[in-house]
């Protein structure tokens, strides 16, 4: 049993007194050697432990490429008027969610409506001449039947006058006016066949719906009715409002930006992976995506898309010139780009330029190397027509202007 001796300070210390002080502290001295022998056996042994279990950890488990240089990207599609006018109505502002065909922005319509109403007047009149071109056609006609039954009675008033003149009935100067009548009336025949024929060139081989004069005001109206109705500015997709610049009662032009609609669902990701990391990247990997503004707590999933055409310092504003100077190699960083699942986008969304880690599965190596990988194909969007209404207009007012004939 240890004993624990105090020695007053105040008591003198004498050789007897150290004495039996040494001896009492001597075998505690004597048995630390072995505890902190003990103790330094069993710290080793728990550290190689550890290192095997590490090891044999790292040995089982997939093989990864990681990095921290990743961000969210997406598609910023640019609001921009096709058509020069006065904004009199915003219906979306930033922040605001906005479905697909959603009016955003609405133009002064009066010049574009002036100018469908003076397209359907000339559509009116093209119509009309269309109607006077046919009718003059048959007019040319009948001045042809005419000219013929003139021709048919002169002709035979010149044969009964040379019967008359053989027997001396009449004059030769008779005879001589009534053969000027016969050339007259066939010239007059001439003339109306070419009439008809110059009349016949300009509807020949068309109807009225596709007269070239009639076509031509036709695209007139669809033309003057696709400008209206860029006058309202609609959603081309869903999508968050960002970049909102235009103000109400500002005068824009054609091409000028106003606002932004950027579509959160179809987000991706765009990580900068060193150039050494590439080796075993492919299409199609599964990706683990930790985003900063959800912590660890949420896990995106996603694949390896492709990789980019280039380095960062390629695509630069001023690139490096490694020819001139002193030269140091620099690991270089290059896109790969990830898609995210849409699902997943719809229950915790995100936003473009977050920061986020990424960790992709290399165990399956089967794919296409990053680099061969195609691009999938993209939709466009339909252009804006004059619709099933414009459509009627013209029926209709071809209808009333071209009366009987066709």
């Amino acid at each position: 049993m240890n004993t624990h001796t105090t020695i007053d300070p105040a008591e003198k210390l004498d050789s007897a007194t150290l004495a039996r002080t040494l001896g009492t502290v001597e075998p505690a001295i004597r048995g630390n050697p072995r505890a902190r022998k003990r103790g330094l056996l069993l710290l080793g042994a728990a550290l190689v432990l550890g290192g095997l279990g590490y090891g044999a950890t790292q040995l089982m488990a997939a093989p990864t490429e990681e990095t921290d240089d990743a961000y969210v990207g997406g598609d910023i599609v640019s609001i921009t008027s096709r058509v020069d006018g006065t904004v009199v109505a915003l219906h979306a502002d930033n922040t605001q969610h906005v479905d697909r065909g959603q009016p955003l922005i609405e133009l002064d319509p009066a010049t574009e409506v002036a100018a469908l109403q003076a397209a359907e007047a000339h559509l009116g009149e093209a119509v009309r001449a269309y109607r006077s071109q046919r009718a003059t056609v048959d007019q040319a006609a009948a001045e042809i039947a005419q000219a013929k039954v003139d021709l048919g009675k002169a002709q035979a008033d010149v044969s009964r006058r040379q019967s008359a003149y053989a027997q001396g009935a009449v004059s030769g100067e008779e005879l001589s006016h009534a053969g000027d009548t016969v050339a007259a009336t066939r010239a007059s025949l001439t003339l109306a066949t070419a009439r008809k024929a110059q009349a016949q060139s300009a509807v020949e081989g068309t109807s009225v719906y596709d007269n070239p004069a009639v076509l031509a005001a036709i695209a007139a109206v669809r033309l003057a009715a696709i400008n209206l109705a860029y006058t309202d500015l609609k959603a081309p997709m869903a999508g968050v409002v960002a970049q909102r610049t235009v103000q109400l009662g500002q005068r824009v032009a054609p091409g000028t930006p106003l606002m932004a609609v950027v579509p959160l669902d179809s987000l991706w990701i765009d990580a900068n992976f060193r150039e050494t990391q590439l080796a075993d990247l492919r299409v199609g990997q599964p990706v683990a995506i930790k985003a900063d503004i959800y912590g660890r707590a949420i896990t995106f999933h996603g694949k390896v898309l492709g990789l980019g055409a280039g380095s960062g310092n390629a695509f630069a504003l001023l690139p490096p010139q490694n020819a001139s100077g002193n030269w140091i190699k620099i690991v270089q960083r290059v896109p790969v780009r990830i898609a995210l699942d849409p699902a997943e986008l719809r229950k915790t969304p995100l936003r473009i330029g977050l920061s986020v880690d990424v960790t992709v599965d290399t165990t399956n190596r089967s794919g296409a190397f990053v680099g061969a990988s195609k691009a999938p194909a993209g939709g466009v969007q339909a252009s804006v027509d004059g619709g099933p209404a414009t459509e009627a207009r013209i029926r209709d007012i071809i209808a009333r202007n071209i009366g009987s004939v066709r």
